[in-house]
């Protein structure tokens, strides 16, 4: 069954709150992460803009991929980039431009949902979003830091890892 579906209820832990002192932190956050996911995940990043949510999908894609070089392109204009990690195929989603979930069928969704999806502005999903995802919010503390407030994969190791690692 592909956890990216949508719809339900899920009964949830409180949200973890990690402090990000740097955006080296961030990216340690984002690999821990990148090693847990598996197919049918969905990662949904929010945040005002400049709290961090690209230094996550960087440090996040290039560990899924196990290139710490790759390239890896913002999706603002083009909406999605399609990535073959070894585990699964990551789409990575920016729906800033979207103004709902109507465009996101065109996007190759449904698809991509049997893979890994890491989506930036996932309140533009609407009904679409995915009750089994991992949900990160990123808040600007600091001129560099920042703090990520994490929701979800409870039931899965990483949960008692980032309980462990967590500062705040």
């Amino acid at each position: 069954m592909c956890r990216c579906r949508a719809g339900g209820h899920h009964e949830r832990m409180e949200p973890l709150t990690i402090n990000l002192p740097s955006p080296e932190a961030t990216g340690d956050l984002a690999r821990r992460l990148a090693r847990a996911a598996r197919p049918g995940d969905a990662i949904l990043l929010s945040g005002v803009l400049g709290a961090g949510k690209s230094v996550f999908s960087r440090a996040f894609l290039r560990a899924a991929c196990g290139d710490p070089e790759m390239e890896v392109p913002s999706p603002t204009f083009t909406l999605v980039q399609a990535y073959d990690a070894p585990v699964a195929p990551v789409a990575h989603f920016d729906l800033w431009r979207l103004d709902g979930p109507g465009g996101l069928h065109e996007l190759g969704w449904d698809d991509a949902c049997e893979g890994i999806v890491l989506v930036e502005w996932p309140d533009r999903l609407g009904a679409l979003t995915p009750v089994e995802a991992l949900r990160i919010e990123l808040l600007v503390t600091g001129e560099e830091a920042r703090s990520a407030r994490i929701a979800g994969w409870e039931d899965r190791p990483v949960w008692a890892e980032l309980a462990a690692w967590r500062v705040a």
